[in-house]
């Protein structure tokens, strides 16, 4: 089995849309081995997307993600770094497939609903940084 980090992020939560993306994750066939409920520090932000730090859109991203209380999960299945990807669907809302997460819920390429790693690296990374049991 494989794991990946996934986050519903602050518009989502602000939209009401917790409970309908869950689902989604569960009717997917993901076992979700971890989830919370927290609220992003600028400074816990800034570790997280470190990796866009010289990127335009930093601060953006920044000031959005600690705008609300986003949920974490650890999630598990096969393949799950690549399904949970499909489900969320392509970054921008507009040109998501029907029936994603994204395409259900998202308006703008920042307010996209969700986060899911990109990589068996990232998934690691993203894991340990908020349940480190899990490694």
């Amino acid at each position: 089995m494989e794991k990946t980090f996934a986050i519903i992020k602050p518009d989502a939560i602000a939209a009401k849309n917790t409970g309908k993306i869950i689902d989604m994750i569960e009717r997917d066939g993901f076992t979700i081995l971890r989830m919370e409920k927290i609220q992003l520090s600028e400074e816990e932000a800034k570790v997280f997307y470190a990796v866009h730090k010289e990127k335009p859109f930093f601060q953006e991203v920044i000031d959005f993600m600690v705008s609300g209380p986003i949920i974490i999960m650890a999630l598990e299945k096969e393949n799950a770094i690549a399904d949970w990807r499909a489900l969320m669907g392509v970054t921008n809302p507009e040109n998501a497939d029907e029936g994603t997460i994204r395409k259900l819920f998202g308006t703008g390429i920042m307010t996209n609903c969700t986060h899911g790693s990109d990589s068996p690296e990232n998934a690691k990374t993203e894991l340990g940084l908020f349940f480190e049991d899990l490694d």
